[in-house]
């Protein structure tokens, strides 16, 4: 028996995950993300700590490892990450500043002046990106305005995936879809956006070279084998962005399936054999991406999503923590079993779920959440349900762009994250959208489709479709009740597309003041 591994940088938690070569989870081993606030001038500045990175993925690779008689048996290992959070290194790969997190709003100003500069259609004719302030140029301009002397000193500036790889094997690669998060790098050819670069004033050389997705790396490295316990006969092997590997787990790999991400972040990702550049996908609010399958582009559409139910459970869920401790009740389902209580819109309360600013389609980094319709009939279980069904309004409205802009109809949408554990959360975004939901029997998605990229790179799979179809297992299936979605259509239409709109002007006030 031999197996491959999939790491999993999130946001949330960093997992090590063993596969055998038929998709089944033989072991797993996790540990905590710790976000850092390291600025006492800045608290909301955030950023990962390169040693506390390395830390808990070399700690969750032990435990994974713990579990299998031979270490050796791990053929292949493949490495994902959350995206545009990077750092740089020198030439004797010495980390020389943190990670700044996607959390952190310290580059709102650099995107907004090199955008002003280059016009928010030229980088997407150049890239396919939205302007997104947590894309990697504006850290990189941001370092150049701020720390000159660390930007003279990087040899090479890796992103969160690249940075493990290199710390795995010794490699400074990247591959197209973490390329893809930097808004510097030309879908059409797979190259870096020199002309962008150049604007920007950065260095060239400072980028890796991108690479296929599948790309052998090279074995593991003495160091990292203390490290991690991981064989120095294993390969490491390019993996991608996070979901766009668990687009590949699931076999979102053509256009006629479109994937839901459920978890700190809402990703939806429609694969695509053609690179489509048009201004309806740009007012769409959509950008593009390179997919880790070959010769395929992904459209994505993102915002942030569970984060906000995290802090809702963090700042008001103490009677059912408490209840958590002392009676062994799971704190998500008992605020999942009010949010049932609580009638289909909330007895009139909404939320509008922009914590960090809209996403797709409308782009708004100035945009806040909040909870509208308040009154003394509103109860807790009322925003607990409030809350699902505004990040469940908010994913049909991002639906309903990609649909606008491809010319497409969406019927049928395969589910991956930590939210679909959350059949609460499922059943209501079926009845919300209408669309029939699938959620696939897999264990992890993301680390499971860089466990294949693992695979294809070593020759265990002899593509994208051999790994999918030898690994591939239907699961629950969710039905829209039609008549709560005819109820969901006025509530959605008339009330939920008019919030963000009416709350531009003070939302702005309140960012210019305050944020």
């Amino acid at each position: 028996m031999a197996y491959l591994m999939g790491i999993d940088i999130g946001s949330t938690s960093i997992k090590a995950v063993i596969y055998d070569y038929q998709g089944k989870m033989i072991s797993k081993g996790i540990r905590p993300t710790v976000l850092s606030h390291l600025d006492e001038d800045h608290p909301s500045w955030a950023v990962w700590e390169p040693d506390k990175i390395w830390n808990a993925i070399s700690y969750a690779v032990k435990q994974a490892l713990s579990n299998i008689k031979d270490n050796s048996l791990v053929k292949a290992v493949a490495v994902t990450g959350f995206g545009m959070d990077g750092l740089p290194l020198d030439k004797n790969g010495k980390e020389l500043f943190p990670l700044i997190s996607w959390h952190c709003p310290r580059t709102k100003p650099q995107a907004d002046k090199f955008s002003e500069l280059v016009g928010a259609k030229e980088i997407f004719s150049e890239t396919g990106k939205q302007v997104m302030i947590i894309d990697s140029i504006y850290r990189m301009i941001w370092m150049k305005e701020n720390h000159p002397e660390i930007l003279k000193k990087t040899d090479k500036w890796l992103l969160i995936e690249d940075y493990i790889n290199f710390k795995l094997c010794g490699e400074k690669a990247t591959d197209y879809s973490m390329a893809s998060c930097t808004s510097v790098f030309k879908q059409n050819t797979h190259t870096w956006a020199d002309k962008l670069i150049k604007e920007a004033d950065i260095p060239l050389d400072i980028f890796p070279k991108p690479q296929q997705s599948g790309t052998p790396l090279g074995n593991i490295t003495n160091q990292a084998s203390d490290s991690t316990g991981l064989s120095c006969d294993t390969m490491v092997v390019l993996g991608g962005h996070d979901y766009i590997c668990a687009s590949l787990a699931v076999g979102a790999v053509s256009k006629d399936v479109v994937m839901d991400v459920t978890g700190t972040w809402e990703m939806v990702v429609q694969p695509s054999e053609e690179l489509i550049l048009t201004d309806e996908v740009f007012s769409s609010g959509y950008y593009i991406e390179s997919h880790v399958a070959k010769n395929r582009y992904c459209f994505v559409g993102s915002t942030v999503s569970a984060d906000m139910l995290e802090w809702f459970k963090t700042n008001y869920a103490y009677e059912e923590l408490k209840a958590e401790k002392e009676k062994g009740i799971n704190v998500w389902q008992s605020l999942m079993d009010k949010a049932k209580a609580s009638p289909p819109g909330a007895n009139g309360c909404f939320f509008l779920p922009h914590f960090s600013g809209a996403g797709a389609p409308h782009h708004d980094s100035n945009s806040l959440g909040g909870f509208i319709g308040l009154s003394n009939i509103v109860s807790k279980p009322d925003m607990i349900r409030a809350m699902i069904e505004g990040l469940n309004y908010q994913f049909r409205d991002m639906i309903e762009s990609l649909e606008t802009a491809l010319l497409n109809k969406t019927e049928k949408i395969i589910a991956v994250g930590g939210g679909t554990n959350n059949k609460f959360w499922m059943q209501n975004k079926a009845d919300i959208t209408g669309k029939v939901i699938e959620v696939p029997d897999v264990y992890e998605a993301t680390p499971l489709g860089a466990a294949l990229l693992a695979g294809i790179g070593i020759g265990i799979y002899n593509d994208e479709n051999d790994a999918i179809r030898g690994t591939y297992r239907s699961g629950i299936t969710y039905k829209p009740d039609l008549k709560l979605t005819k109820k969901y259509d006025e509530y959605f239409n008339e009330i939920y597309k008019k919030l963000y709109r009416s709350l531009i002007d003070v939302n702005k006030e309140i960012v210019n003041r305050f944020r």
